[in-house]
């Protein structure tokens, strides 16, 4: 029998390859890849068939629905609770993830402050980044100062439970920030690698399970913001949520990529200011300008954040240009479809965008992928290369399509009544719309378009254009 070959591993991210390399050719880190011989089992050695005395028997399903809904713990932060479906639930672990200077910390240090606060039981948070005089400073900075809340810097795993231990079984929430820098001394390699983050996400999963203590993993990610490590990481835990946001923005959403106890796809908004991070409940708010007359350019639409419907302004700028290559700038956007949805603007409404430079962007540093703002995109386009100013209390809702017709999009119901709510009476929306609205829909002006043609017509008769428009 010919003997098993040498391989080579990764300890930071467990990527195996044939032969030795200074930088693993998947993460790009140096001195980490180190020769792993493959063990086989002995000859004749099988699994056994035999079955050992379970230590909880099996329950029937009924029993366990009839206990009724799983009681949630409110942190007191609204927006937070909101993403996790309503508040923590014990014995749950979650996973936080942004880039660095999202704001991480941050929002968990005033988390924990806030659930020792509204529970009166002790939060601990442990850092294995920073010292306790560091988080001191910030938390002196956003007004933390709870009694119930316990701060200690700690690298080591034993450390860690040893803290959760001191405080009893009445903790309210367990931060540790982040768990690639916990490390186990029972475990070889270093902190960050594949076998120490699995090591240490195992045994405070054990430990949230079996005292009901909720515990929140704050998680680094690479340059291709994924949580650094394996992916096995992101399964053990019931939770994962996603902090991100534009540096150049104030503006934070936290969504919900996996969630055991409630919705995976909602979104929460935060700003992150002087003070902390504070809850935005009103973010349609931020993405458009308030204004008293209409400005060329520009058009609101309606699009959908996880299950959260958000008012937002597109703005575009079409200028005359002697450059032979006119430029076509896009911030907020989607490039290449802002590219098609101009050549169809420029194909139904007349226009002769060749010799003009376009730019088109959102306003707050929000970026919109909804195809339900193609509506709104060709009408500012159109309007911008017209000069012709859309009625400040229009919105337009719908997808386009390549032949310049306008799509229905999902949850109508909630754009309507989150334009209504804003003051827009009259919204454009495609064709079938009136028959799917509900209560909600109720006093709002609904103007159903089949093509971008009959959108344009809309808007020039309500805004008196020029003929031709």
């Amino acid at each position: 029998m010919a003997k098993s070959k040498p391989s080579y591993e990764c300890s930071a991210c467990g990527a195996a390859s044939l032969r030795w390399t200074g930088k693993c050719v998947k993460c790009g880190q140096f001195g980490t890849v180190a020769e792993v011989v493959p063990t086989t089992p002995a000859p004749g050695r099988r699994a056994s068939t035999q079955g050992a005395t379970p230590i909880t028997a099996a329950k029937p399903v009924s029993a366990i629905t009839a206990q009724g809904p799983v009681p949630r713990i409110t942190t007191g932060i609204g927006e937070f609770d909101r993403v996790l479906g309503g508040g923590l639930v014990a014995g749950q672990v979650l996973l936080v993830s942004g880039e660095p200077g999202a704001g991480k910390s941050t929002l968990l240090l005033t988390v924990s402050h806030s659930i020792a606060e509204k529970t009166g039981k002790p939060a601990l948070y442990v850092s294995g980044e920073e010292s306790v005089d560091q988080i001191a400073v910030r938390a002196s900075r956003i007004g933390v100062d709870s009694e119930q809340l316990f701060i200690a810097d700690e690298t080591d795993l034993a450390a860690v439970i040893g803290h959760i231990d001191a405080l009893g079984k009445d903790i309210s929430l367990v931060i540790v920030d982040s768990v690639q820098t916990i490390a186990s001394a029972d475990v070889d390699g270093r902190a960050g690698g594949v076998a120490q983050v699995m090591e240490v996400a195992q045994a405070l999963t054990r430990v949230a399970k079996d005292r009901g203590i909720p515990i929140c993993l704050v998680g680094q990610v690479t340059k291709e913001s994924t949580v650094a490590g394996p992916r096995a990481l992101e399964h053990i835990c019931d939770a994962t949520l996603s902090l991100d946001g534009d540096r150049q923005t104030s503006l934070r959403l936290l969504r919900a990529v996996k969630n055991r106890y409630g919705p995976a796809d909602e979104v929460a908004c935060f700003e992150q200011t002087d003070r902390g991070m504070e809850e935005v409940v009103d973010p349609s708010r931020l993405f458009r300008e308030e204004r008293q007359a209409p400005v060329p350019g520009t058009c609101v639409t309606v699009t959908i954040e996880g299950r959260r419907a958000m008012l937002a302004e597109v703005q575009a700028l079409v200028a005359p240009t002697t450059n032979p290559n006119p430029r076509r700038g896009v911030s907020g956007l989607d490039s290449s479809r802002v590219a098609m949805l101009v050549a169809i603007t420029e194909r139904v409404a007349g226009l002769k965008l060749a010799d003009k430079d376009v730019f088109v962007a959102t306003v707050g540093g929000i970026r919109l992928s909804d195809p339900s703002t193609d509506l709104s995109t060709c009408l500012a386009i159109a309007s911008a290369g017209k000069d012709l100013p859309i009625p400040l209390n229009v919105a337009a809702i719908g997808e386009v399509t390549l032949s310049g017709d306008i799509r229905r999009v999902p949850m109508i119901n909630q754009r309507v009544a989150e334009a209504m709510r804003l003051g827009y009476g009259r919204i454009l929306a495609p064709a079938g719309t009136k028959s799917s609205l509900d209560k909600r829909g109720d006093g709002a002006q609904i103007i159903e378009v089949s093509n971008l043609g009959e959108a344009f017509q809309q808007i020039r008769s309500a805004s008196e254009a020029k003929p031709g428009f």
